[in-house]
């Protein structure tokens, strides 16, 4: 059995050209009480305009992923970091005990659609860092795989027991969704339309299939997606930034116009 949510339409946070919406992967999971799901803590669905800048700010403890199909996310950060994240580049900032950053889209760049993804770590004032680098390309019909734990193959790290794969699928395309044992596999349909095991996902819908059962999808038209494995019983700090559950309103002040 897939569980489902609807695309969140009331916005977390507006102010000037920054739009967030937050997904939070532990309402799907019935009696479940923590508004994240294990060491997912939530995903924010960000919309930025040309000329938009999210001034200088800090984030402590969480695992924040940029994740930018389209477009771009320009990154500055007093370390003297300058990165542009997009379709072909990944980003991870690994808070820790705290790292500042800023963020910006040019009044040349497009309109900006993104994902930032928080993972709550193993343990709280881990060293704090980024990392930063080009992503493989697509195969066909076959699932990306983008961050995972220390250990994993993955070409980037996060501090606990979270893999994500993405994937784009033509209309008619049919896969397997991830999954690993005892760990639950969470899904975010970011472009298009699937279907799950008998239930229809269509744009900014997720899904949660538990426990590592077999599930598969099928894209009813070109679709991107992305998907979440997720040990439930990993070992958690909570003190972050989203990983705490004050979630996203004091991040309001932060955007700006130009």
């Amino acid at each position: 059995m897939i569980e489902k949510a609807a695309r969140v339409t009331e916005n977390a946070i507006e102010s000037g050209g920054f739009i967030a919406r937050a997904y939070l992967p532990g309402h799907l999971k019935p009696g479940h009480a923590d508004h994240g799901l294990g060491p997912l803590a939530a995903i924010m669905e960000s919309f930025l305009a040309p000329g938009t800048h999210i001034k200088l700010h800090e984030h402590v403890q969480d695992e924040i992923i940029s994740w930018v199909p389209a477009g771009c996310m320009r990154h500055d950060d007093p370390n003297g970091e300058h990165l542009v994240v997009d379709a072909g580049h990944l980003m991870v900032m690994n808070a820790g005990r705290g790292f500042q950053h800023e963020e910006r889209v040019l009044e040349s760049d497009p309109p900006l659609r993104m994902l930032q993804i928080f993972v709550r770590p193993h343990a709280p004032d881990l060293e704090p860092g980024i990392q930063f680098g080009p992503l493989p390309a697509y195969e066909d019909g076959t699932w990306r795989l983008l961050f995972g734990p220390p250990g994993s193959v993955a070409p980037f790290r996060v501090r606990n027991r979270v893999t994500c794969h993405d994937i784009r699928l033509k209309a008619g395309e049919e896969v397997a969704l991830p999954k690993e044992f005892r760990c639950d596999t969470y899904f975010f349909v970011f472009e298009g339309g699937i279907e799950a095991e008998g239930t229809r996902f269509g744009e900014g819908e997720t899904g949660l299939c538990s426990s590592g059962e077999a599930a598969t999808i099928r894209a009813s038209q070109e679709s991107l997606v992305i998907a979440f494995v997720i040990d439930p019983e990993a070992e958690i700090h909570r003190g972050g930034t989203i990983g705490d559950g004050e979630t996203v309103q004091r991040m309001a002040a932060m955007a700006h116009p130009r």
